[in-house]
């Protein structure tokens, strides 16, 4: 799959400006586990998934991680670039979940797309938009939902990207997504055991109650 399939508003860019945006795109793959972009001030550049799985999360002073959003294939991440956004900054850490390919954009080059094609520059809003979007879900989510209905949700959610009801997930890779700790989350998992919800082995947790946990999350 090439860039110009990848790339939403391929068709709205005039010759000149594919060219420019195609030559300023580096095809790069990286392996699971893999940090590719490390927060702060630092200004990676625009990711656009061509295959895999990225995650975006923040950590704290504390070094406790909790996962804003994913990235799956065609979607493109701003806030590796934050020096295209001038008065927003987010100290937002991302890593491959998966084996990963994806197109790495000069920062300078989209900032010159976006003040020149509206077409992009609108694309980029709704992109932002939903990132806030999903940022604010999980504020909420954070302040006013009990870490069991959380968990039971992000256990629902993962079996639907999986297509398995069979995850291979740590109590340590639950708590950096959730922001809890891992003592918390394997004391939940034992309830929801004990409970019939799931199934518990190494490294492993396997959803028995499918209508249990999504009353639990509602």
């Amino acid at each position: 799959m090439e860039f110009q399939t990848l790339f939403p508003v391929w068709d709205a860019l005039s010759g000149a400006e594919r060219e420019r945006i195609s030559a300023a795109a580096q095809l790069r793959t990286v392996p699971k586990g893999t940090l590719i972009h490390g927060g702060g001030a630092e200004c990676t550049g625009l990711l656009l998934v061509k295959s895999g799985q990225l995650r975006a999360f923040i950590l704290s002073d504390e070094g406790r991680e909790v996962t804003i959003y994913r990235l799956f294939e065609r979607d493109l991440c701003l806030f590796s670039a934050g020096c295209i956004m001038n008065s927003i900054q987010f100290d937002i850490s991302i890593e491959a979940e998966k084996d990963c390919t994806y197109y790495l954009i000069s920062p300078s080059v989209y900032r010159a797309l976006m003040q020149e094609n509206a077409a992009v520059a609108n694309f980029t809003n709704e992109v932002m938009g939903t990132r806030f979007s999903e940022v604010m879900w999980l504020v909420e989510q954070v302040m006013w939902k009990s870490l069991d209905k959380r968990l039971a949700a992000f256990l629902l959610d993962e079996a639907a990207i999986e297509g398995t009801n069979v995850l291979r997930l740590t109590h340590d890779a639950l708590a950096a997504h959730l922001g809890t700790q891992r003592e918390v989350v394997t004391r939940m998992l034992r309830y929801f055991k004990a409970e019939g919800m799931v199934e518990l082995r190494r490294g492993t947790v396997e959803l028995t109650e499918i209508r249990k946990l999504r009353a639990l999350s509602e």
